[in-house]
């Protein structure tokens, strides 16, 4: 029972129809659930729809985690007590609290109504889920971790160099140091609003020097996404591939 139970809550694999349209029917849900973030507005209706959105989370919450040995591979009481602590575990009672919070009538209590609203847009995270494609992206992450924590040191580091520079070069243009980093982090983007800017010379040829840096910087994370995304596909694509039953040629 638990065991069926889990094939239909996992993400649907194509040959389960219970599971598949379990999927289509969380997805409808998540994007019910944000239909009120859409509108300043709280009206009846959104407060009722986010009820029902919120005790279809919570029944979907705790049917994880009554099958959390069968997602965690652990046929113990252990599973069942790391299950909580999974990052998409984390995803779902994030998404369900802020539904669940009660606030008196302090005044300084109603300013985080706000706060607490706001904290439903990670209903969107739970949509990885449920899509194929969304698994295939975060597959790529994980093995590609290592490699991705690299550029972003090497970002940091290289936005902290260059707030350093531009900040000892044109003191007068920056209030802050903070006010560098900013700087450095959309030369870095090759964003430039032009809100803050270098008007010496030695600055102007830093930033020149900022932004080219910065555009194979900016490059480094695409290419080692788009190749283990690559990767991935081709995976997925043998697999099919070998599922298929050879044919003999007769003659």
């Amino acid at each position: 029972m638990r065991k069926r139970l889990y094939e239909i809550i996992s993400a649907s694999k194509g040959h389960d129809k219970v599971s598949f349209v379990y999927d289509i029917f969380m997805i409808l849900v998540i994007l019910a659930s944000l239909l009120p973030l859409m509108f300043k507005q709280s009206v009846a209706a959104f407060e009722i729809i986010d009820k029902v959105c919120v005790g279809i989370f919570i029944a979907d919450y705790l049917l994880r985690w009554l099958t959390a040995d069968y997602k965690l591979l652990e046929r113990n009481i252990i599973a069942f007590l790391k299950y909580p602590f999974s990052a998409m575990a984390i995803v779902d009672l994030v998404s369900i609290l802020p539904s669940l919070t009660v606030l008196n009538q302090s005044f300084k209590l109603l300013r985080l109504l706000r706060l607490f609203r706001a904290m439903r847009v990670f209903r969107a995270f739970k949509l990885f889920r449920y899509s194929k494609n969304a698994q295939i992206i975060y597959n790529v992450f994980k093995k590609q971790k290592d490699l991705l924590s690299y550029v972003l040191i090497l970002t940091i580091s290289y936005i902290i160099i260059s707030a350093l520079v531009i900040f000892n070069v044109e003191p007068d243009s920056f209030d802050s140091l903070f006010e560098a980093v900013y700087w450095a982090t959309i030369s870095l983007t090759t964003v430039g609003y032009g809100d803050i800017y270098p008007v010496t010379e030695v600055g102007r040829i830093i930033t020149m020097i900022s932004s080219l840096f910065g555009i194979a910087v900016v490059a480094l994370p695409s290419g080692i996404i788009t190749a283990g995304y690559m990767a991935e596909l081709n995976k997925i694509t043998d697999g099919e591939n070998d599922e298929v039953p050879e044919t003999k040629q007769t003659f």
